[in-house]
């Protein structure tokens, strides 16, 4: 069976690497080497409001100019699971030629045209293409509100473009977009618009290298400031662990080495003297729970997401999730969740066999003050655990449900590691699940916190989906605390239990 198991282990570890290159090759631009007047490839992902990262569109679903026929680019199941919606774009940036105005077309937009393009301009829609695989935004128009009177307002439509393309001899590096207010169209009114659509591109030298090219996209994320208060948490979370550790082995000092000296004088004085503290209880702290199936499943699951967890950290700080690398993370989770399948059937099932056992019988538990009973308990050991990664929790949700970027990985894993340890010295045997898995409940009590007081979402898209992934987040986050606290207080009962000759 050991055998089994191992070469199981070998052959996940192998299709993870292999797994782990394809993503890389996959994203690397270093073959885009081009010539001057060749075809740079420009794709038109989405648009959406700018404050509501997950309500997208197609790029072609507002009346833009669009060539005669649109072709979709094949994509990779990440980047559908991403919500990419690449097409070719109506602009030609042939690499280092350089075009003044350019019109792409003129259009005539009626009158629930003007008011579709006039509430994405209200909704501050933005619209995102890639150009050489590197990532460009810009807004569809601007609001200019009277600054005397903030309730009259010009709605303005952007109908030049201006393409700004950095290059290193025969790769592009960089590129920007730039709009111009004054070259605009006022759509404030409903009825029909004549607007003529135009660009221009501009080439510029730079002697930054390819290789630097993504540096550009993670540079806000690890600035100096950023990183100051990424380490003020981790030393934060430190603190915490240190005075757990002090306090538990406090604890540990004081009552069990006194318990292990009575209980050993015990067995050479007085074997027949009745049992007493914990030693009383051997018979009954190893008792299956009630919903036994339930807790096996819970069990499995959690071990499931920590190896799922502990593999995208390693994939992370092997560079594979770079910024931009479009639908990585999402391949790889799930690719490893499928994978990771088999930790959560055989946990759950060979632990569901430990629990079998005959004469059971129900024993009378004494009633407990209110604050040992199970509410008070999670609520006390699932803050620990929390108040160790509240700050870095900001950033990732600015990341995920913002427009930020998120680079810092290792900082991120010493996060988690710390997370795990809080986690473990926290649960008691009885309450282990419950009490390791409260952190995901004020995980989402932090959403709640983030939606209405940190963020601009709106709508009940955007709402849905907020709610509705995080909900599944913090049931994970349950599930994979809850297993890591009921194996470290399993280890650790076993661990005492061992020491001391029961009858």
């Amino acid at each position: 069976m050991a055998k089994v198991e191992s070469g199981a282990v070998v052959v996940v570890v192998l299709v993870l690497i292999l797994m782990a290159c394809g993503l890389r090759v996959e994203g690397d631009g270093s073959d885009h080497r081009y010539k001057e007047g060749d075809h740079v490839p420009l794709y038109a992902n989405k648009v959406g409001p700018f404050h509501n990262p997950s309500e997208t569109y197609r790029y072609y679903d507002l009346p833009f100019c669009s060539p005669e026929h649109v072709t979709e680019k094949k994509e990779a199941l990440g980047e559908v699971l991403n919500g990419d919606r690449l097409v070719d774009a109506p602009y030609e940036l042939n690499f280092r030629e350089e075009k003044t105005s350019r019109s792409i077309c003129k259009k005539t937009l009626s009158k629930d045209e003007v008011a579709k393009l006039r509430d994405a301009v209200l909704k501050d829609y933005y619209f995102q293409m890639y150009y050489d695989d590197l990532p460009l935004w810009g807004f569809l128009g601007k609001v200019d509100r009277d600054k005397l009177d903030q309730s009259e307002a010009k709605y303005l439509l952007f109908k030049h473009i201006h393409f700004e393309i950095l290059y290193n001899d025969n790769r592009v590096i960089e590129i920007n977009v730039q709009t111009d207010p004054n070259l605009s169209v006022d759509i404030t009114e409903d009825k029909e618009v004549d607007v003529e659509f135009s660009y221009s591109v501009a080439w510029r030298k730079t002697e930054i290298p390819f290789e630097k090219r993504m540096d550009k996209y993670s540079k806000s994320s690890s600035m100096p400031q950023h990183l100051e208060i990424h380490w003020f948490s981790i030393i934060n979370s430190c603190v915490t662990v240190l005075l757990l550790t002090g306090f538990l082995a406090t604890i540990l000092m004081r009552v069990l080495k006194n318990d292990f000296i009575k209980y050993s004088h015990d067995e050479e004085t007085l074997e027949d003297q009745e049992e007493t503290g914990w030693k009383y209880i051997h018979g009954d702290v190893f008792r299956f729970p009630n919903h036994k199936s339930l807790f096996s499943a819970i069990i499995g699951s959690g071990s499931q997401l920590l190896a799922l967890t502990i593999f995208i950290f390693l994939l992370a700080l092997v560079g594979v999730f770079y910024p931009y690398n479009r639908g990585a993370l999402f391949t790889a989770l799930v690719v490893i969740y499928a994978l990771t399948s088999g930790i959560a059937g055989y946990t759950a099932t060979s632990f569901y066999l430990q629990l079998e056992g005959t004469n059971w019988y129900p024993r009378e538990i004494p009633e407990l003050p209110w604050y040992r009973t199970t509410i008070p308990q999670m609520a006390m050991a699932g803050f620990l655990p929390f108040s160790a990664i509240y700050i870095e929790l900001y950033y990732i949700f600015a990341s995920v449900w913002g427009h930020k970027i998120y680079t810092i990985y290792s900082i991120l894993f010493i996060v988690f590691i710390i997370l795990i340890i809080v986690t473990a010295f926290i649960t008691v045997a009885l309450t282990s699940v419950l009490c390791g898995g409260s952190t995901g409940i004020f995980i989402f009590f932090y959403c709640i916190y983030y939606y209405r007081a940190r963020s601009d979402m709106s709508g009940f898209m955007q709402t849905s989906f907020f709610f509705g992934y995080m909900t599944c987040v913090c049931y994970g986050f349950f599930l994979m605390l809850g297993t890591v606290g009921f194996r470290a207080s399993l280890l650790f009962v076993r661990h005492i239990y061992r020491s001391i000759k029961c009858e």
